[in-house]
């Protein structure tokens, strides 16, 4: 008599599996596929000429360059930090580490709307900052300085999240081994330390490049939605569909899909490129054990 197979607790049944697949995909293709469609069809409503023209319009273009600044300047300045929180968090321990890794996870818990008044509260001309900065002449709020700082809180973990864990999981094994054989404390950092997390804040930095163009909320309170001046491309979509400008609403928000489903092409390569080289490194492993 045979033996009854054990059955593994990861399988089902083929009409189960295929039924959890289709689910999948059902949801997929109604809440994002679908809707994404949507977005280009209606951006080539009146043609590829009129689409271009829209991108091309000065305000539109406007919006495109300043989405860019900001996200230039912030997601250097949130690398900077991330790597910096992270290797202070991961590496050290210190009085106050629990309460730097709760300021760190602040913007996820706190509404970007909240996030843009707190910026008026502290830079507008009523607020703590705004007569020291009238009398300098110096503008922070309804300008570009304004939607720089709004963009940098609303993304500063996302690098510093991917990190913090990594270090940890990492210890200080090899940089104690490289200090030992005299190396310094930026030779070590540049030879080892970065080289074991480039994946994760390669990962990070696509993640924080994102959310920096796609930023509405904290953005929008800060702007004023000064036309060709303060409008980051999604305020321009904005402006636009509120007067029924539909199509070339449509136009520049298929170049900010477009430029989503780019990162995203980039965030998987880089996932496939990282699951390759940890295959690799656990495979040579194993062939020194085995020797």
């Amino acid at each position: 008599m045979a033996a009854p197979r054990t059955r593994a607790a990861t399988t089902e049944r083929a009409l189960v599996r295929w039924l959890l697949i289709a689910i999948a995909v059902l949801f997929l293709g109604f809440f994002l596929f679908l809707p994404l469609a949507m977005v280009f069809r209606s951006a080539l409503a009146k043609g590829w000429s009129f689409y271009l023209a829209s991108l091309r319009e000065p305000d539109a273009w406007a919006a495109i360059r300043l989405t860019l600044i900001a996200a230039g300047i912030a997601v250097p300045a949130n690398l900077i930090f991330g790597i910096a929180a992270a290797w202070a968090i991961g590496k050290f321990d210190f009085f106050g580490k629990s309460v730097l890794i709760t300021l760190v996870d602040l913007p996820f818990a706190v509404s970007p709307v909240v996030s843009g008044l707190i910026y008026v509260l502290l830079f507008g001309l009523q607020g703590l900052f705004g007569p020291w900065l009238a009398a300098h002449d110096l503008k922070i709020i309804f300008a570009v300085p304004g939607i720089v700082l709004a963009t940098m809180f609303v993304t500063f973990p996302f690098v510093a999240r991917e990190l913090i864990p990594l270090v940890q999981a990492q210890g200080n094994d090899e940089e104690e081994a490289a200090l030992t054989l005299g190396a310094s404390g930026w030779q070590t950092f540049f030879r080892i330390t970065l080289p074991n997390i480039k994946w994760g804040l390669l990962y990070g930095v696509i993640l924080c490049n994102a959310r920096a163009m796609g930023e509405f909320g904290a953005v929008s309170v800060v702007s004023g939605h000064i036309r060709g001046r303060t409008t980051t491309m999604p305020l321009h979509i904005e402006i636009l569909y509120n007067e029924y400008q539909f199509v070339p609403a449509f136009a520049v928000a298929s170049l900010l899909a477009l430029l989503a489903l780019v990162t995203l092409l980039v965030k998987s390569l880089i996932e496939w490129e990282a699951k390759k080289q940890r295959a690799q490194l656990e495979a040579a492993a194993a062939a020194e054990e085995f020797l």
